[in-house]
């Protein structure tokens, strides 16, 4: 088995946000792999990643990043391959690492999920690669509506709750 999808994460601190997409991979059968690499502590090991995961099979990065939140922005700099980032809550509610990961310069793109959304950056990087594969769509689809039934049902138990002047 070989990685199709990289998570990258600027340490391991950030993995309690990061295990989210990995999960969701899981439960998908899409083949990833993590690693911790920093823009600023290991930048040469960065920079041999970037440049390399095309060749290496890579079809989608995600890469998470809080405080000064370079690494998206640095490993879309040296690739081609598409990138999404997530901004880690570290400080200032996120807000820091959002602004830093959406705001790229022109040529170098940097899909940007919410803060500490590394689920929806899962689901994103599988709708991509689902495009040229109709297996992984079709797993998608019924993700989808697992969602919309889980609504469905907490609706229904919204609807056994009483309360004196409640009308549905």
């Amino acid at each position: 088995m070989k990685a199709i999808v990289s998570i990258i994460m600027g340490s391991t601190s950030d993995l309690k946000v990061m295990e989210k997409a990995a999960t969701f991979f899981d439960e998908m059968g899409i083949p990833f792999e993590i690693n911790a690499l920093s823009a600023h502590r290991t930048p040469e090991k960065v920079e041999q990643f970037a440049k390399n995961a095309e060749a290496n099979g890579i079809k989608v990065i995600i890469a998470g990043a809080g405080m000064a939140a370079h690494l998206p922005g640095v490993i879309a700099s040296m690739t081609s391959v598409p990138v999404i980032g997530v901004p880690i809550n570290a400080t200032l509610d996120g807000m820091d690492a959002l602004l830093a990961i959406v705001q790229m310069p022109p040529g170098i793109p940097v899909a940007t999920v919410g803060i500490d959304a590394a689920l929806n950056a899962g689901i994103l990087a599988a709708q991509m690669m689902a495009i040229g594969d109709p297996v992984l769509l079709k797993k998608l689809h019924a993700y989808k509506e697992a969602l919309k039934e889980k609504i469905v049902k907490a609706n229904e138990e919204l609807g056994q709750i009483k309360f004196r002047f409640k009308t549905n």
